[in-house]
């Protein structure tokens, strides 16, 4: 695939970038899709490795080396039709996810892998600049109704496929716009709204019906039923619909239990993102957690703290610290170990870059402040022994915290929504239903589906995808006996 010795001949290339001093200015997209010279250079990095590894290692299984060579050699229209075969919204992906193709790249063995997901960026840009993303509406109506709760990318993608072989398909949304964690927990500059807002403009002329500020289930927390406008019962679905999917997303956080949790200035990160959001859609807020001018310190290490420190640096704080409780990773992983694999390594994203102190092996023990308000944070260092975790003696410190952003993952979807289908669940509080064999992606309940976060807890956009597509062929072969959509 590609150019035959083009691995050779050519260098991986980074996407350009704005520089941080001028994008911590606002909160658009300031990374930029490839040349058309660069994106073929690119691709002619691609091996003819024999067995593309980099298929499995993509949860959506894209056909990437087919597409490679189809940039390589200019095709641009037939690599976005192959991409397209496999990933309804490619243009997620190619800005928000953490390419776990390009970690199984065969290039990547010994050398730099192949920029896989810059391709991909380059790719569906291409095809919505040239008028080639258009809506595929049905040529057939197959009279059945279908219902999906929850319009985040599992929801959507199951929405889009199921609508395009003729069932009539509405998504409730609890939001006032769609989306969900991908309107709500991505911030801007990662991802704007806009790439949403079309995709459901298509999906619309594909027959797609959408329901916003519609809430799905009974017995909810408060906070989550003031966000809805009118509530649906489950009951109602189920006599409505000749199926229902729920597919919302993972929104139950892990807590951090030390003194002092409850002071004023201590946050989770979903309290505070989706307000930054929000307000650059527009909405105008009665109050806005800010950090400007405060000393933050991000508890959790991984994107969710990423992201709140890219938004704390746009607000203007006046520092940014970030704790992880697990040790410092390498910098370079150990391929011959790891190698297709997911490597443990240590990643600096975008944010970190704009200014960002990191710590590793962090235990917060406590915080503390005056007239309940958060002052500092006391922690202490910890080591790993016996798989145990082990404070090192006469490690305590203090740091000065205006505001605490708790950033820790998210340990199941919201129970209430769940408890109200009835369905049974598995050992770590999510839908219990099967990827595989008769009745695949059901759950006990008759006709009640389950995909995405809402099944396997929180994970990647891409996962999301892959389980809106294959739930959806699930959905069609329950309906109709049998389906054309792809696995």
């Amino acid at each position: 695939m590609g150019k035959v010795t083009g691995f050779l001949e050519y260098q991986r290339l980074q996407e350009a970038s704005e520089a941080p001093g001028a994008r911590l200015k606002h909160y658009k997209e300031f990374v930029l899709h490839l040349s058309d010279a660069d994106a073929k250079t690119q691709g002619a990095r691609c091996m003819d490795c024999g067995i593309p590894f980099c298929n499995t290692g993509c949860p959506v299984n894209n056909i990437i080396p087919d597409w490679n060579d189809l940039v390589y050699r200019g095709n641009y229209r037939e690599a976005l039709d192959v991409l397209h075969s496999t990933n309804n919204f490619p243009e997620f992906t190619g800005r928000i996810c953490p390419a776990p193709c390009e970690s199984a790249c065969t290039l990547g063995i010994n050398d730099d892998p192949v920029g896989i997901k810059s391709i991909e960026h380059f790719i569906i840009d291409k095809g919505w600049e040239n008028g080639w993303v258009v809506p595929q509406p049905p040529s057939v109506k197959t009279g059945k109704k279908v219902a999906v709760v929850g319009a985040g990318p599992a929801g959507l993608a199951a929405a889009q496929q199921l609508a395009r072989v003729g069932h009539d398909v509405t998504v409730f949304e609890k939001n006032d716009r769609v989306g969900g964690l991908l309107r709500y927990g991505i911030p801007d500059f990662k991802m704007e709204k806009s790439h949403i807002d079309r995709r459901v403009e298509q999906m619309k002329a594909e027959g797609v019906h959408f329901r916003t500020g519609v809430l799905v289930g009974k017995d909810l927390p408060q906070h989550i039923m003031s966000l809805a406008k009118e509530t649906m019962s489950p009951e109602q679905l189920q006599q409505e619909f000749d199926a229902v999917i729920i597919s919302g997303g993972a929104e139950q956080p892990r807590d951090l239990p030390v003194p002092g949790r409850e002071l004023d200035g201590v946050h989770f990160a979903m309290d505070f993102l989706p307000q930054q959001n929000r307000v650059n859609a527009g909405d105008h807020l009665k109050e806005q957690i800010k950090a400007s001018g405060k000393h933050v310190v991000v508890i959790g290490g991984g994107d969710t703290g990423s992201d709140c420190v890219g938004t704390s640096n746009r607000h203007g704080a006046a520092s940014v610290t970030q704790f992880e409780l697990l040790p410092m990773p390498p910098e370079q992983e150990n391929k011959p170990l790891v190698w297709p694999y997911w490597p443990t390594k240590l990643r600096t994203s975008s944010s970190h870059e704009e200014g960002c102190e990191r710590d590793w092996a962090v235990a917060t023990k406590r915080l503390e402040g005056k007239n309940g308000k958060v002052e500092k944070l006391i922690a202490a260092r910890v080591e790993w022994k016996d798989g145990k975790m082990v404070e090192v003696p006469d490690s305590e410190f203090e740091m000065k915290a205006d505001l605490v952003l708790l950033a820790m993952g998210f340990v199941s979807p919201v129970s209430p929504v769940l408890d109200a289908f009835a369905v049974d669940k598995d050992a770590r509080g999510n839908a219990k239903a099967t990827t595989d064999g008769d009745g695949c992606y059901q759950t006990s309940v008759p006709k009640v589906f389950a995909a995405g976060d809402m099944r396997r807890g929180q994970s990647l956009v891409v996962w999301a995808i892959r389980e809106g597509r294959q739930c959806a062929r699930a959905v069609d072969e329950f309906l109709m006996g049998e389906s054309v959509l792809p696995r």
